[in-house]
């Protein structure tokens, strides 16, 4: 009994000791867990342009990509028109507003110093006019990187180019993946995800959809499967290591789908919204998945138990059907853990912490549900009238935060009642998700890049 009492409390301290270590790092898009952040008394519930800023630097061209961070390095993607260029402003616009680019751009990676937001290197890996129009509010380089700590592996999908490179910023491998349009020519923003020794890249577009695989080391093709999708889906994979297993979850407008590591199909779900933004993510032992095109018949929300097979599907029928057949957030799969029929969203990826489901809703709502059950703890609750939302929410010390496409970011109190504690305004536009790290917040707007952190010299 003691040698197993010894053995668990070693495995605990062992589990925790790799849990403090990896939280110590932010090397995707959403961290490590989904924008749920440890507690940490060095991160600041309020600020401004001056006030908690550590340092604030200039960043050229326009990427909404977000910044990556391991130690001492901070990584951002941009590309840098080299005159000028349409830029979008805040607000609502119609899905073809979309524009062609006038003049050559670079495609750049820049490394700024942790500590002083210095730029430790910049790396142009790519020069050309681009091929592809894009919408207003996207960007050409919308992608946000991935790193190990070793590498850091990046791909612009508005010119099919994925690269490695080293810690210094030297290229270690490139491969052409195929440049290919989106429909309505809204451009690109799907962000690699990095598993084990392999790179994965979901491509849906309007000429062959498909999912690669990656050697991490040589950038060589391992595997390549085709995708039934129509070309709308700007959301990120998620590698999902769960109780039964490990498999790659990819949203698309078309049905969601689960492979095993080689490619193999696992379990689909049909019944999306037109046009697919937000990214999978696990939390409480389920994989939360969302689409919520504006307008769109169907918007859901899926909360999915480990272990499916098959057609999973429980909406996949016509309008008139579906609320019949599935009314409220009960499932009719037993791998369902709960759903909601028109609780997703257009852009924003949900939240859960400490078991909440947070929906912000891109007009400017919040609601909330309990993460495992699904039961409604509030409805829609308006944040602030007029104002739009891209980045997705992130929550530390007991509260929830929200940054608007104005700058303001808006700090909520975590659970089950609703209330605005105060707001904190950067005054610019910002479509960016942040990164969480270390006590520092880093949040990129259309022109900069800010390190926030409590009590920080002005």
């Amino acid at each position: 009994m003691r040698r197993t009492t010894l053995a668990i409390a070693c495995l605990l301290v062992v589990g925790l000791a790799g849990l403090s270590a990896s939280d110590d790092q932010w090397p995707r898009f959403r961290g490590l867990h989904a924008g749920a952040v440890p507690d940490d008394p060095s991160l600041p519930d309020t600020w401004s342009e001056t006030e908690n800023v550590v340092w604030k630097t200039a960043v050229p061209g326009l990427g909404w990509s977000s910044p990556v961070v391991w130690d001492d390095h901070v990584f951002l993607t941009s590309a840098v028109a080299a005159g000028a260029e349409e830029i979008p402003v805040p607000g609502l616009y119609d899905e073809h507003d979309h524009i062609s680019a006038n003049t050559v751009h670079r495609w750049v990676v820049y490394d700024f110093d942790f500590e002083t937001g210095a730029l430790r290197w910049e790396r142009e890996l790519h020069r050309e006019l681009p091929r592809l129009r894009r919408h207003i509010k996207n960007s050409y380089a919308s992608e946000t990187p991935v790193t190990d700590g070793e590498r850091l592996y990046v791909y612009f999908g508005s010119i099919g180019l994925v690269t490695a490179l080293d810690m210094e910023g030297e290229v270690v491998w490139q491969r052409q993946i195929g440049v290919f349009n989106t429909l309505i020519e809204l451009g690109t923003a799907a962000s690699p995800a990095l598993h084990g020794d392999r790179l994965y890249l979901v491509n849906d577009n309007t000429t062959a959809s498909f999912m690669v695989a990656l050697d991490k080391h040589t950038g060589e093709e391992i595997w390549r499967v085709e995708r039934d999708e129509r070309g709308n889906n700007w959301s990120t994979p998620v590698v999902w290591e769960n109780r039964v297993r490990t498999e790659i979850v990819t949203a698309g407008s078309d049905g969601v789908r689960s492979y095993d590591l080689d490619g193999a199909l696992l379990w689909e779900l049909y019944g999306m919204s037109n046009l697919t933004t937000p990214s999978p993510f696990v939390s409480n032992g389920l994989v939360y998945i969302s689409s919520g095109y504006p307008g769109g018949a169907l918007r859901p929300v899926y909360a999915i138990h480990p272990g499916a097979e098959g057609d999973i599907s429980i909406w996949a029928d016509e309008e008139s059907t579906w609320s019949r057949r599935f009314p409220g957030n009960r499932a009719s799969s037993e791998y369902v853990a709960w759903a909601y029929p028109l609780l997703g969203t257009y852009n924003t990826s949900a939240l859960v912490y400490r078991g909440y489901y947070y929906t912000l809703l891109d007009r400017g709502l919040l609601l909330n549900h309990n993460a495992r059950t699904g039961r409604e703890v509030y409805g829609r609750q308006r944040i602030r009238v007029g104002s739009g939302f891209t980045a997705s929410p992130w929550g530390y010390n007991g509260k929830v935060f929200l940054l608007s496409e104005a700058g303001d970011t808006y700090v909520i109190k975590a659970g089950p009642e609703f209330e605005v504690l105060h707001t904190n305004p950067l005054n610019e536009m910002t479509l960016a998700t942040p990164a969480v790290v270390r006590g520092n917040l880093f949040i990129r707007t259309q022109s900069s890049l800010y390190r926030i952190a409590r009590s920080a010299a002005p």
